[in-house]
Protein backbone atom coordinates (compact mmCIF):
# COMPACT_ATOMS: atom_id res chain seq x y z
CA UNK A 1 0.00 0.00 0.00
CA UNK A 2 0.97 3.71 -1.18
CA UNK A 3 -0.37 6.68 0.88
CA UNK A 4 -0.70 10.29 -0.76
CA UNK A 5 -1.47 12.79 1.55
CA UNK A 6 -3.10 15.94 0.88
CA UNK A 7 -1.64 19.32 2.58
CA UNK A 8 -2.99 21.81 0.97
CA UNK A 9 -4.94 24.72 2.12
CA UNK A 10 -4.56 27.19 4.98
CA UNK A 11 -7.00 26.49 7.85
CA UNK A 12 -8.73 29.74 7.78
CA UNK A 13 -11.30 28.43 10.50
CA UNK A 14 -7.80 28.19 12.71
CA UNK A 15 -7.01 31.27 12.51
CA UNK A 16 -5.06 32.97 13.90
CA UNK A 17 -2.91 30.62 14.64
CA UNK A 18 -2.63 28.96 11.24
CA UNK A 19 -1.70 31.60 8.65
CA UNK A 20 -1.01 31.69 5.49
CA UNK A 21 2.83 31.52 5.74
CA UNK A 22 2.23 28.56 8.42
CA UNK A 23 -1.37 26.55 7.86
CA UNK A 24 -2.99 24.43 9.82
CA UNK A 25 -1.35 21.20 8.64
CA UNK A 26 2.20 22.09 10.20
CA UNK A 27 0.99 23.14 13.90
CA UNK A 28 1.91 20.97 16.51
CA UNK A 29 -1.96 21.70 17.52
CA UNK A 30 -2.74 17.60 18.83
CA UNK A 31 -0.06 16.81 19.89
CA UNK A 32 4.12 17.82 20.19
CA UNK A 33 4.23 16.76 16.67
CA UNK A 34 2.36 18.62 14.06
CA UNK A 35 -0.72 17.30 12.40
CA UNK A 36 0.73 16.66 8.93
CA UNK A 37 3.97 14.92 11.06
CA UNK A 38 1.55 12.81 13.35
CA UNK A 39 -0.25 11.83 9.88
CA UNK A 40 2.68 10.17 9.04
CA UNK A 41 3.59 8.37 11.96
CA UNK A 42 0.29 7.02 12.18
CA UNK A 43 0.69 5.42 8.65
CA UNK A 44 4.56 4.56 8.86
CA UNK A 45 3.27 1.11 10.96
CA UNK A 46 1.96 -0.38 7.86
CA UNK A 47 3.80 2.09 4.61
CA UNK A 48 7.14 2.60 5.09
CA UNK A 49 8.23 5.80 4.40
CA UNK A 50 9.66 5.31 0.34
CA UNK A 51 5.86 4.66 -0.34
CA UNK A 52 4.54 7.86 0.77
CA UNK A 53 3.79 10.99 -0.88
CA UNK A 54 2.78 14.36 0.60
CA UNK A 55 1.34 16.43 -2.22
CA UNK A 56 1.12 20.30 -0.99
CA UNK A 57 1.51 23.53 -2.71
CA UNK A 58 5.12 25.51 -3.64
CA UNK A 59 4.71 27.91 -0.48
CA UNK A 60 4.47 24.77 2.09
CA UNK A 61 6.87 22.71 0.11
CA UNK A 62 10.38 23.52 1.86
CA UNK A 63 8.47 23.32 5.21
CA UNK A 64 6.76 19.92 4.54
CA UNK A 65 10.85 18.27 3.87
CA UNK A 66 11.81 20.44 6.85
CA UNK A 67 9.00 18.56 9.16
CA UNK A 68 9.52 14.96 7.04
CA UNK A 69 13.34 14.54 6.45
CA UNK A 70 12.54 10.89 6.49
CA UNK A 71 11.03 11.54 3.54
CA UNK A 72 12.68 11.00 0.10
CA UNK A 73 12.46 14.87 -0.94
CA UNK A 74 11.03 13.86 -4.40
CA UNK A 75 8.00 12.18 -2.61
CA UNK A 76 6.40 15.81 -1.74
CA UNK A 77 5.32 16.58 -4.74
CA UNK A 78 4.58 20.22 -5.34
CA UNK A 79 0.96 21.84 -6.88
CA UNK A 80 1.96 25.15 -8.62
CA UNK A 81 -1.17 26.25 -7.32
CA UNK A 82 -4.24 24.84 -5.83
CA UNK A 83 -6.82 22.91 -8.01
CA UNK A 84 -8.95 20.91 -4.95
CA UNK A 85 -8.94 17.29 -4.46
CA UNK A 86 -9.66 15.84 -7.67
CA UNK A 87 -6.67 17.01 -9.46
CA UNK A 88 -4.22 16.73 -6.68
CA UNK A 89 -5.09 12.78 -6.17
CA UNK A 90 -4.36 12.71 -9.90
CA UNK A 91 -1.83 13.92 -9.54
CA UNK A 92 -0.16 11.33 -6.89
CA UNK A 93 -1.81 8.94 -8.71
CA UNK A 94 0.59 9.15 -11.59
CA UNK A 95 3.64 9.38 -9.48
CA UNK A 96 2.44 6.10 -7.65
CA UNK A 97 2.06 4.48 -10.81
CA UNK A 98 4.90 5.23 -12.28
CA UNK A 99 6.78 3.79 -9.33
CA UNK A 100 4.03 0.56 -9.21
CA UNK A 101 1.26 -0.35 -11.79
CA UNK A 102 -0.09 -2.54 -9.07
CA UNK A 103 -0.69 0.17 -6.52
CA UNK A 104 -3.17 0.40 -3.59
CA UNK A 105 -2.99 4.20 -2.60
CA UNK A 106 -4.59 5.57 0.60
CA UNK A 107 -5.58 9.09 0.04
CA UNK A 108 -5.21 11.07 3.26
CA UNK A 109 -5.53 14.26 4.44
CA UNK A 110 -2.67 16.04 6.68
CA UNK A 111 -4.70 17.96 9.09
CA UNK A 112 -7.19 14.78 10.99
CA UNK A 113 -6.82 13.83 14.38
CA UNK A 114 -7.27 9.99 15.12
CA UNK A 115 -7.26 8.67 18.88
CA UNK A 116 -6.92 4.87 17.54
CA UNK A 117 -4.17 5.03 14.94
CA UNK A 118 -3.60 0.62 15.68
CA UNK A 119 -8.09 0.34 14.80
CA UNK A 120 -7.34 3.32 11.98
CA UNK A 121 -4.43 1.44 10.34
CA UNK A 122 -6.19 -1.84 10.68
CA UNK A 123 -9.17 -0.31 8.66
CA UNK A 124 -7.14 1.07 6.13
CA UNK A 125 -5.53 -2.58 5.45
CA UNK A 126 -9.14 -3.55 5.56
CA UNK A 127 -10.27 -1.04 2.54
CA UNK A 128 -6.63 -2.09 0.63
CA UNK A 129 -7.87 -5.74 0.88
CA UNK A 130 -11.09 -4.80 -0.71
CA UNK A 131 -10.02 -2.28 -3.29
CA UNK A 132 -7.49 -4.83 -4.87
CA UNK A 133 -10.92 -5.88 -6.84
CA UNK A 134 -10.81 -2.67 -8.84
CA UNK A 135 -13.25 -0.56 -6.14
CA UNK A 136 -13.64 2.75 -4.67
CA UNK A 137 -13.61 2.42 -1.10
CA UNK A 138 -14.17 5.11 1.33
CA UNK A 139 -13.79 4.98 5.13
CA UNK A 140 -17.01 6.52 6.76
CA UNK A 141 -17.35 7.95 10.91
CA UNK A 142 -19.55 6.76 12.76
CA UNK A 143 -21.16 9.67 13.83
CA UNK A 144 -21.32 10.96 17.26
CA UNK A 145 -23.81 13.61 16.97
CA UNK A 146 -25.90 15.07 14.20
CA UNK A 147 -23.40 17.36 12.48
CA UNK A 148 -24.35 20.14 10.22
CA UNK A 149 -20.83 20.70 9.03
CA UNK A 150 -20.22 17.43 7.76
CA UNK A 151 -21.06 15.18 4.73
CA UNK A 152 -22.74 12.37 5.12
CA UNK A 153 -22.51 8.47 3.26
CA UNK A 154 -25.81 6.59 3.30
CA UNK A 155 -25.23 3.21 3.18
CA UNK A 156 -26.54 0.18 1.51
CA UNK A 157 -26.55 -3.59 1.98
CA UNK A 158 -23.55 -5.44 3.46
CA UNK A 159 -21.43 -7.14 0.46
CA UNK A 160 -18.49 -8.63 2.16
CA UNK A 161 -16.60 -8.44 5.18
CA UNK A 162 -12.85 -8.15 5.51
CA UNK A 163 -10.22 -8.76 8.09
CA UNK A 164 -13.51 -8.61 10.43
CA UNK A 165 -14.75 -5.33 9.50
CA UNK A 166 -18.00 -4.99 7.41
CA UNK A 167 -18.17 -3.47 4.11
CA UNK A 168 -21.31 -1.83 2.51
CA UNK A 169 -22.38 -0.65 -0.90
CA UNK A 170 -22.75 3.27 -0.94
CA UNK A 171 -26.20 4.27 -1.68
CA UNK A 172 -25.37 8.20 -2.32
CA UNK A 173 -23.47 10.87 -0.49
CA UNK A 174 -25.60 13.86 1.27
CA UNK A 175 -24.14 16.78 1.45
CA UNK A 176 -23.95 19.23 4.65
CA UNK A 177 -27.37 18.72 5.91
CA UNK A 178 -29.77 20.74 8.24
CA UNK A 179 -30.15 19.63 11.82
CA UNK A 180 -33.69 17.90 11.31
CA UNK A 181 -32.14 16.18 8.95
CA UNK A 182 -28.92 15.16 10.18
CA UNK A 183 -30.70 14.29 13.69
CA UNK A 184 -32.68 11.65 11.20
CA UNK A 185 -29.92 10.15 9.70
CA UNK A 186 -28.36 9.79 13.17
CA UNK A 187 -31.21 7.80 14.17
CA UNK A 188 -31.05 6.06 11.46
CA UNK A 189 -28.25 4.09 11.80
CA UNK A 190 -27.53 3.92 8.47
CA UNK A 191 -25.14 7.17 7.78
CA UNK A 192 -21.37 8.17 8.34
CA UNK A 193 -19.44 10.96 8.39
CA UNK A 194 -17.58 12.06 5.34
CA UNK A 195 -14.07 11.38 6.40
CA UNK A 196 -12.78 12.29 3.00
CA UNK A 197 -10.64 9.34 3.19
CA UNK A 198 -10.18 7.05 0.49
CA UNK A 199 -8.42 3.84 -0.79
CA UNK A 200 -8.03 2.01 -4.56
CA UNK A 201 -5.56 1.33 -6.86
CA UNK A 202 -4.07 4.03 -8.21
CA UNK A 203 -4.79 2.32 -11.91
CA UNK A 204 -8.40 1.97 -10.76
CA UNK A 205 -9.08 5.77 -10.12
CA UNK A 206 -7.19 7.47 -12.69
CA UNK A 207 -9.32 4.98 -15.01
CA UNK A 208 -12.51 6.89 -13.08
CA UNK A 209 -11.03 9.69 -14.07
CA UNK A 210 -10.99 8.76 -17.58
CA UNK A 211 -14.17 7.89 -17.69
CA UNK A 212 -15.82 10.79 -15.19
CA UNK A 213 -13.55 13.75 -15.67
CA UNK A 214 -12.00 13.62 -19.16
CA UNK A 215 -10.50 16.54 -19.15
CA UNK A 216 -8.75 16.25 -16.06
CA UNK A 217 -7.37 12.76 -17.70
CA UNK A 218 -5.96 13.90 -20.70
CA UNK A 219 -3.78 16.46 -18.75
CA UNK A 220 -2.73 14.42 -15.64
CA UNK A 221 -1.56 11.99 -18.88
CA UNK A 222 0.47 14.78 -20.44
CA UNK A 223 2.06 15.24 -17.12
CA UNK A 224 2.29 11.42 -16.93
CA UNK A 225 4.38 11.49 -20.11
CA UNK A 226 6.59 14.21 -18.92
CA UNK A 227 7.78 12.70 -15.85
CA UNK A 228 11.06 11.32 -17.31
CA UNK A 229 12.25 13.60 -19.27
CA UNK A 230 13.68 17.56 -18.77
CA UNK A 231 10.47 19.32 -19.45
CA UNK A 232 8.58 17.76 -16.41
CA UNK A 233 8.23 20.96 -14.50
CA UNK A 234 7.69 23.19 -17.78
CA UNK A 235 5.10 20.72 -18.63
CA UNK A 236 3.19 20.18 -15.27
CA UNK A 237 3.15 24.25 -15.26
CA UNK A 238 1.82 24.71 -18.32
CA UNK A 239 -0.80 21.82 -18.02
CA UNK A 240 -1.70 22.94 -14.23
CA UNK A 241 -2.78 26.25 -15.46
CA UNK A 242 -5.72 25.00 -17.72
CA UNK A 243 -6.89 22.41 -14.91
CA UNK A 244 -10.45 22.89 -13.15
CA UNK A 245 -11.08 22.96 -9.96
CA UNK A 246 -13.34 20.20 -8.64
CA UNK A 247 -13.51 18.21 -5.78
CA UNK A 248 -12.73 14.24 -6.04
CA UNK A 249 -16.23 13.93 -4.26
CA UNK A 250 -18.12 15.66 -6.47
CA UNK A 251 -16.04 14.91 -9.77
CA UNK A 252 -15.76 11.27 -9.11
CA UNK A 253 -17.73 9.47 -5.80
CA UNK A 254 -20.76 11.02 -6.25
CA UNK A 255 -20.72 9.20 -9.99
CA UNK A 256 -19.22 5.69 -9.74
CA UNK A 257 -21.09 3.57 -9.75
CA UNK A 258 -19.03 1.03 -7.45
CA UNK A 259 -18.12 2.73 -4.36
CA UNK A 260 -17.73 0.84 -0.75
CA UNK A 261 -17.98 2.28 2.30
CA UNK A 262 -15.99 0.53 5.90
CA UNK A 263 -17.50 1.84 9.12
CA UNK A 264 -14.93 3.64 11.16
CA UNK A 265 -15.17 4.44 14.98
CA UNK A 266 -11.48 5.50 16.25
CA UNK A 267 -12.09 9.39 17.60
CA UNK A 268 -11.98 11.12 14.15
CA UNK A 269 -11.83 14.25 14.10
CA UNK A 270 -11.36 16.79 11.05
CA UNK A 271 -9.92 19.76 13.67
CA UNK A 272 -12.34 22.08 11.68
CA UNK A 273 -12.33 24.87 14.46
CA UNK A 274 -11.34 26.31 17.77
CA UNK A 275 -14.41 24.16 19.52
CA UNK A 276 -13.52 20.79 17.35
CA UNK A 277 -9.68 21.37 18.69
CA UNK A 278 -11.24 21.72 22.37
CA UNK A 279 -13.12 18.65 22.25
CA UNK A 280 -9.45 17.21 21.69
CA UNK A 281 -7.54 18.35 24.16
CA UNK A 282 -8.13 17.72 28.44
CA UNK A 283 -10.08 20.27 30.17
CA UNK A 284 -10.02 21.17 33.92
CA UNK A 285 -13.15 20.77 36.84
CA UNK A 286 -14.81 23.95 35.23
CA UNK A 287 -14.24 22.17 31.66
CA UNK A 288 -12.14 24.94 30.33
CA UNK A 289 -9.32 24.25 28.38
CA UNK A 290 -6.15 26.11 28.79
CA UNK A 291 -3.32 25.95 26.37
CA UNK A 292 0.47 27.05 26.18
CA UNK A 293 -0.53 30.17 29.00
CA UNK A 294 -0.87 30.11 32.37
CA UNK A 295 -4.55 31.20 33.45
CA UNK A 296 -6.66 32.47 36.22
CA UNK A 297 -10.50 32.44 36.20
CA UNK A 298 -13.33 32.99 38.16
CA UNK A 299 -17.00 31.93 37.09
CA UNK A 300 -15.64 30.72 34.50
CA UNK A 301 -16.57 27.49 32.07
CA UNK A 302 -16.43 25.53 29.44
CA UNK A 303 -14.19 27.67 28.10
CA UNK A 304 -11.18 27.22 25.59
CA UNK A 305 -8.12 29.32 26.21
CA UNK A 306 -5.35 29.80 23.91
CA UNK A 307 -2.65 32.23 24.86
CA UNK A 308 1.39 32.23 25.25
CA UNK A 309 4.10 31.91 27.71
CA UNK A 310 4.83 35.82 27.89
CA UNK A 311 1.31 37.09 29.24
CA UNK A 312 -1.29 35.63 31.93
CA UNK A 313 -4.74 35.14 30.90
CA UNK A 314 -7.23 36.34 33.55
CA UNK A 315 -11.41 35.79 32.95
CA UNK A 316 -13.95 36.11 35.18
CA UNK A 317 -18.00 35.35 34.30
CA UNK A 318 -17.50 33.82 30.88
CA UNK A 319 -19.10 30.81 29.38
CA UNK A 320 -18.25 29.00 26.38
CA UNK A 321 -16.10 31.50 24.84
CA UNK A 322 -12.71 31.08 22.88
CA UNK A 323 -10.08 32.97 23.49
CA UNK A 324 -6.96 32.72 21.36
CA UNK A 325 -4.14 35.44 21.59
CA UNK A 326 -0.88 35.19 19.18
CA UNK A 327 0.76 38.15 20.47
CA UNK A 328 -0.26 40.31 17.11
CA UNK A 329 -3.84 39.25 17.42
CA UNK A 330 -6.54 38.41 19.95
CA UNK A 331 -9.65 36.45 19.08
CA UNK A 332 -12.36 36.29 20.99
CA UNK A 333 -15.52 34.27 19.95
CA UNK A 334 -18.75 32.04 21.48
CA UNK A 335 -17.68 28.50 21.27
CA UNK A 336 -20.67 28.02 19.02
CA UNK A 337 -19.45 30.54 16.41
CA UNK A 338 -15.98 29.06 15.42
CA UNK A 339 -17.22 28.14 12.14
CA UNK A 340 -17.37 31.86 11.24
CA UNK A 341 -13.98 32.11 12.09
CA UNK A 342 -13.39 32.28 8.26
CA UNK A 343 -15.61 35.03 7.72
CA UNK A 344 -13.22 37.32 9.98
CA UNK A 345 -10.45 36.57 7.82
CA UNK A 346 -12.62 36.94 4.35
CA UNK A 347 -13.15 41.14 6.26
CA UNK A 348 -9.37 41.44 7.04
CA UNK A 349 -8.30 40.33 3.12
CA UNK A 350 -10.72 42.60 1.78
CA UNK A 351 -9.78 44.92 4.20
CA UNK A 352 -6.44 44.65 3.30
CA UNK A 353 -4.96 43.82 6.75
CA UNK A 354 -2.43 40.99 4.90
CA UNK A 355 -0.08 41.34 7.95
CA UNK A 356 -2.61 39.54 9.88
CA UNK A 357 -3.35 36.65 7.57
Amino acid sequence: MYAAILAGGTGTRLWPRSREHLPKQMLDLVTDRTMLQETVHRVTPIIPVERIFVVTGRNYASLAREQLPELPPENVIVEPCGRSTAPCVGLAAVHILRRDPHAVMASLHADHAIRDAEGFRKALLAAGDVAQDGVLVTLGIQPAYPATGFGYIHRGEQVATSRGLPVFQVRRFVEKPPLPQAQAYLESGEYYWNSGIFIWKAATILEQMRLLLPDLHGQLMRIAAALDGPRASEVLEEVWREVRPVSIDVGVMERARQVLVLPLDVGWSDVGDWAALADLLPRDAQGNVVVRTTHVGLETTGTFIYGSERRLVATLGLKDLVIVDTGDVLLICPKDRTQDVRLLVERLREGGKEEYL
